[in-house]
C-alpha cells in the first residue's frame, strides 16, 4: 500500500462567502443540512486509506478545530498518524504564501514515513477517488500530478480560477494564474500528488528565494524542469465562488440523484455527530422538496428549502428556496424567500424578508 500523507490546505483561501465567512474560514462553511464543506475532503482522504492528515490553517480556524477535534468521525483519533493542526507559527507575522508556512512545519514533512502528498483545499464539495489518483501519477512517473476540471457552469468575467493547457501526452503544458473561465474551460482544482522529496526541495528553495507560493512559483515555474502530469476530474463538483453559486450548490441536493451520488454511493461522507432526535413535524406543518436535519421542530410551510439541524419553523411561518443554518428560529407568520440564515438567527413574529437573484444573507446570530 502506497504510504501517503494528506494535507488540506486552507491557507489560499478566498473569501467568496462574505457574512458567511466573516467569523470562519470557508472550509467550516455548513452545507448540505448537516456538514461543512471539509468533510468531503477529508472523507475522500478516508477512503483512499489515507491515515495521516494535516490541516495548514491561516486564520479563523477556531470554528474549524471545533468542528475536527480530535478527528474521531473521520478514523483520525489514531496512535500512529491521525489529524495534525498546524495554524500560523506566529499569528501577528503576515504569511506571505503557503509555502511560507509549509517551510515552518517543514520537520514534520521530514520525520513522515510517507512517499507521496497530496494537497488539496478544503471547500470542494465532490468525491474524488484519490486512490486512482495515485495509480495515475504513479503510471505516469510525474513528479507532481495536478487535478483539473472542465468547467461546467455559467461563464465568469472576476479572475477567480486557474486554469490548465494539457497535452496530448497528458503533461500540463501550461497554467492561467486567476482568469475568467467559460463552458470547458480546465479548471485547476489545486489539488495535488506530489512526490514527497520533489515538495521538500521546492519549499525550501522557493522560500529560499522568497518565492511563497506553492501553484505559482512551485509547480508553474517548474513545468518546464519536472514531470507535471494533469489528472482530468469528470465527477459531479459545483464551482462555489459567491453567495449565489453556494446557495444553487446546496439547492441541486434536492435532486434524490444528486444526494444520492454525494452521501450514499461509492463511500460516505463523514461529519461531526450530534445526538439529537429525529425531525419532529406538526399537523399545521406542510413540507413540499426540502431536506431537513435532525433535532428540528417543523409548524409551519417549508418549500424548496435546506434546513440544518435545531431549526424550529413555527406555526403559520413560511419558508421557501432558503438556507436555514443551524439553531435558527422562524416566528409565527414569517415569511422568508431566497434567504440564507447563519447559525442561531432568529426573525421574528410577521417579518418578510425575500432576496432576489442573489441570496439574501441573514449573519449569524442576528435578530430580525
Amino acid at each position: 500500500m502506497d504510504r501517503v500523507l494528506g494535507i488540506v490546505n486552507l491557507i489560499n483561501e478566498k473569501q467568496y462567502l462574505k457574512e458567511l465567512t466573516l467569523n470562519r474560514c470557508l472550509a467550516s462553511v455548513p452545507f448540505g443540512g448537516r456538514n461543512r464543506l471539509i468533510d468531503f475532503t477529508l472523507s475522500n482522504y478516508i477512503h483512499a486509506n489515507i491515515s495521516k492528515v494535516a490541516i495548514f490553517a491561516k486564520e479563523n480556524y477556531r470554528s474549524i478545530m471545533d468542528h475536527l477535534g480530535t478527528g474521531k468521525e473521520w478514523d483520525l483519533d489514531r496512535r500512529n498518524g491521525g489529524l495534525f493542526f498546524f495554524p500560523p507559527m506566529q499569528p501577528n507575522k503576515m504569511i506571505h504564501g503557503d509555502l511560507e508556512q509549509f517551510k515552518d512545519q517543514i520537520d514534520f514533512f521530514h520525520r513522515s514515513a510517507a512517499d507521496l502528498v497530496i494537497i488539496s483545499p478544503g471547500h470542494h464539495v465532490c468525491k474524488i477517488d484519490f486512490t486512482d489518483v495515485i495509480k495515475e501519477h504513479k503510471k505516469s512517473k510525474a513528479d507532481m500530478t495536478v487535478v483539473y476540471k472542465a468547467y461546467d457552469g455559467e461563464p465568469v468575467s472576476k479572475p477567480l480560477y486557474n486554469t490548465c493547457k494539457i497535452g496530448e501526452a497528458g503533461e500540463v503544458q501550461d497554467i492561467s494564474l486567476y482568469t475568467g473561465i467559460d463552458e470547458g474551460d480546465l479548471v485547476c482544482l489545486e489539488t495535488y500528488v506530489i512526490n514527497k522529496e520533489v515538495l521538500i526541495d521546492i519549499i525550501e528553495t522557493c522560500v529560499n528565494n522568497k518565492e511563497y507560493d506553492l501553484l505559482k512559483d512551485g509547480i508553474k515555474a517548474n513545468l518546464m524542469k519536472r514531470r507535471v502530469n494533469g489528472y482530468a476530474f469528470d465527477g459531479v463538483l459545483p464551482f462555489i465562488h459567491s453567495l449565489k453559486t453556494f446557495h444553487k450548490s446546496n439547492m441541486t441536493l434536492l435532486d434524490p440523484n444528486i444526494l444520492n451520488s454525494f452521501f450514499f454511493r461509492d463511500w460516505d461522507i463523514f461529519t461531526k455527530v450530534k445526538h439529537e432526535p429525529p425531525a419532529k413535524y406538526s399537523a399545521f406543518s406542510k413540507v413540499n422538496t426540502a431536506l431537513i436535519a435532525n433535532g428540528c421542530d417543523i409548524e409551519g410551510v417549508v418549500e424548496n428549502s435546506i434546513i440544518f439541524r435545531g431549526v424550529k419553523i413555527r406555526k403559520g411561518a413560511v419558508v421557501k428556496n432558503c438556507i436555514i443554518m443551524q439553531k435558527g428560529e422562524i416566528e409565527e407568520g414569517a415569511f422568508l424567500e431566497n434567504v440564507i440564515t447563519d447559525k442561531q438567527v432568529k426573525v421574528r413574529k410577521n417579518q418578510v424578508v425575500m432576496g432576489d437573484l442573489d441570496p439574501m444573507v441573514i449573519k449569524k446570530g442576528e435578530i430580525i
